[in-house]
């Protein structure tokens, strides 16, 4: 009765609520609590209650009468779910266990069937919803607890409140996509699927509207061309890009179209653009609509102060990047032999864009997110076209160990870590390695006299024998053994590639540069290791040449330079038959030797050389380096005296006088036979156990045999 009173009574609503509370504090029983509640839940319901007031509700009531509520079937419906959402305005109560653990039963409520009697209710719960979406632990329960599935269904279903349910589903895949593809995969598809369903058929702005939504909904794991409901969106995708992009656009209606291709590209590859014709011809369009908004974007005094527009060209910068692939891709190209050449043209063109973009960039700017997604494309085109652009490339070098070293400095300790994806311009905050991009261009650039020149100048080489060194910590930081190859394993090998390059063409550089001493002590250190480790023969090939062939230098630097070396350090330099080089000089002894046997002939009843079936699979990448390998170790016979009694250790001396004894010596090719007579002749002549070891085996005959003439010389000798 107190309560109808003040309810029929003059006054204002927080008057009245007010005493209404002071009812609910004092209710003798759960009528009187009940006719109070009433007024407060419609009051709530009105929007006149302030933060204050909500508290004081709670403070009145707390958890346990909206919780008998919830449970209790008696009428007035909904009356417990408007006090939660009431009570989740406030942020410390939202993420209350009493809150989280009614998730389930806000799931239920909104895949059950609603009535008009019950949208109160739906709205109640995507009330609490969104508010234990806004706090810490929120998004983890909701994932956990079942709430992505629910509200896929009430989007699929389109139930009441469904645009709600899609704003919810995006923020939770802001925040744990990977999880809630793990846990909910089917349900998230299903929701693309009606999403691309819905882009195909639009025939107005809600086109363009969904070319913003449906990223979200593009999961980088698990592929969607794994699924055949995934094909299915993926190719409604597809349809309905082409008939946006072949269409006059105006430029907000371009953009979310460019953006939702490059989000499609980063997740499958090429492989959603179906082969033929129309596909083919999509491509080039796709690909050319990304040039030109480069070129027209970077080319401008201000090129990227309207908003978004990073984004934009970070995405036809993913499109760009797909077309260097597909114009290099030679089995089962999409493109024909005409639309590649002209791609590269138009690239080229944007790439160069990119270049003055990139040489306007000023020193505050340096951690742009932008900047490194523009080095990062750059990078991608210098790896694979040498010949282009050269004249600007090379006057854009300084720029680039300028950057890739400030970016390595200040993120040693992180620059290991997952990049983000090139569609990132805002970053997670992490140094991002913008060497391990750059470094397939640089390998091409250090093999020619000028861009080596401006790349030593500028300190590259002392840079990249930082970064490797950091980058084999990075790969033997997992205990017990080594990582699977990984974008490390893979930069380490490109930086071989480099380091090569320098020794054949540079090694004065080599000898000078004192860094080159601290790499030549991680390489000894390291091949011992990384040789027995299956799966890593790649690396251990470049090392081991590599380290091959810098020993060879640096031992002649040595050599005038070890007495005072040992005098002022107390220590032999890194190569004075040291505990560490004999290892390695082991090791590289082990790789080499290990790399041919004696198999069947298929073509005949004797046994023809072949490769080992341990070296097969990586042969086409190990294969030159073997060859740069014997050469080194042949060079380095006569600078290390110890080196003939650890082949003689080996035994590798009667394993290659047994294999070129048993197989036909037509299985021998002259490229082969000249590697083994080059060491064989070095050996014979810096090591008398060495020459009679090949002679009781016999040296004279199969020399003779293969055509060995230095060999057969350097044996009749005394």
């Amino acid at each position: 009765p107190t309560c109808l009173a003040m309810a029929s009574g003059s006054g204002d609503g927080n008057s009245t609520l007010k005493r209404c509370l002071g009812v609910l504090r004092d209710a003798r029983n759960d009528s009187e609590q009940f006719a109070a509640l009433l007024l407060v839940t419609k009051a709530v319901r009105a929007g006149e209650v302030d933060a204050k007031t909500r508290r004081q509700i709670f403070d009145a009531i707390g958890f346990t009468f909206p919780n008998r509520l919830l449970t209790s079937r008696q009428p007035p419906a909904g009356l417990g779910l408007t006090l939660l959402a009431c009570f989740c305005t406030d942020p410390e109560l939202a993420g209350h266990s009493q809150i989280l653990n009614k998730i389930p039963t806000f799931n239920d409520i909104l895949v059950s069937p609603c009535n008009p009697d019950s949208t109160s209710m739906i709205d109640d719960v995507y009330q609490c919803l969104s508010a234990v979406m806004a706090t810490t632990r929120g998004p983890r329960e909701l994932v956990i607890k079942g709430t992505v599935s629910a509200l896929c269904q009430a989007y699929v279903n389109c139930s009441y409140g469904s645009d709600r349910a899609l704003t919810l589903l995006l923020g939770l895949l802001a925040i744990a996509e990977a999880k809630c593809w793990q846990r909910d995969a089917p349900h998230l598809l299903a929701v693309l699927s009606k999403l691309s369903d819905d882009f195909l058929r639009a025939e107005d702005m809600t086109k363009f509207e969904l070319c913003e939504v449906l990223p979200h909904f593009v999961p980088l794991s698990p592929p969607l061309t794994q699924d055949s409901q995934g094909c299915e969106c993926l190719h409604r995708l597809y349809k309905g890009l082409a008939k946006i992009l072949g269409s006059k656009l105006s430029q907000s209606q371009r953009d979310p179209a460019l953006k939702l291709a490059a989000c499609l590209v980063q997740a499958c590859g090429s492989e959603w653009i179906p082969a033929g014709s129309a596909g083919s011809k999509f491509l080039a369009l796709l690909v050319n609509l990304a040039c030109v908004e480069v070129r027209l974007t970077l080319e401008e005094p201000d090129p990227l102060e309207a908003e978004g527009k990073k984004e934009v060209v970070t995405a036809c910068y993913v499109l760009i990047e797909m077309g260097i692939q597909e114009c290099l891709k030679e089995e089962k190209p999409l493109l024909e032999e005409v639309q590649k050449m002209q791609l590269m043209r138009i690239m080229e063109e944007a790439f160069g864009a990119v270049i003055f973009y990139l040489r306007q960039v000023k020193q505050e700017e340096l951690q742009d997110p932008f900047i490194f997604a523009s080095v990062r494309i750059l990078g991608a085109w210098m790896a694979e076209e040498t010949s282009s652009l050269k004249q600007e490339i090379c006057e854009l070098l300084p720029f680039l160990v300028h950057y890739a070293k400030k970016l390595f400095k200040e993120g040693s300790p992180a620059a290991s870590l997952p990049q983000p994806e090139l569609m990132s311009t805002e970053g997670s905050g992490l140094p991002q390695d913008a060497l391990r991009f750059l470094l397939p261009g640089f390998c091409h650039l250090t093999a020619e006299d000028r861009p080596r020149d401006i790349l030593v100048s500028e300190g590259a080489p002392a840079l990249l024998c930082e970064y490797f060194l950091h980058q084999w910590e990075v790969l033997t930081s997992e205990p017990g053994s080594l990582t699977p190859l990984t974008s490390t394993e893979m930069s380490l090998q490109t930086a071989c590639g480099i380091f090569l390059n320098l020794v054949v063409t540079a090694p004065d550089l080599i000898r000078r540069d004192k860094t080159f001493s601290s790499l030549m002590d991680m390489l000894l250190k390291s091949l011992p290791l990384l040789l027995p480790q299956k799966d890593h023969l790649v690396l251990a090939a470049n090392i081991a040449t590599l380290g091959l062939m810098m020993a060879r230098i640096l031992k002649k630097k040595e050599f005038p330079l070890a007495k005072l070396h040992i005098a002022l350090h107390g220590q032999r330099p890194v190569l004075q038959g040291t505990q560490s080089a004999k290892e390695f000089f082991g090791a590289a002894i082990r790789f080499l030797s290990q790399a041919h046997t004696a198999q069947a002939d298929p073509g005949s009843n004797g046994l023809a050389a072949a490769v080992s079936p341990a070296y097969a699979s990586a042969w086409a990448d190990v294969r030159e380096l073997w060859f740069l390998g014997m050469q080194a170790l042949a060079g380095c016979v006569p600078l290390f005296p110890w080196l003939p009694p650890a082949v003689l250790q080996a035994r590798w001396l009667e394993g290659l006088s047994e294999l070129l004894t048993r197989v036909t010596p037509a299985s021998v090719d002259f490229e082969l036979v000249a590697a083994f007579q080059g060491v064989l002749v070095e050996l014979a002549r810096a090591s008398k156990p060495c020459r009679d070891v090949i002679l009781s085996h016999h040296g004279r005959e199969w020399a003779n045999l293969y055509g060995m003439a230095a060999l057969e010389q350097c044996l009749s000798e005394q």
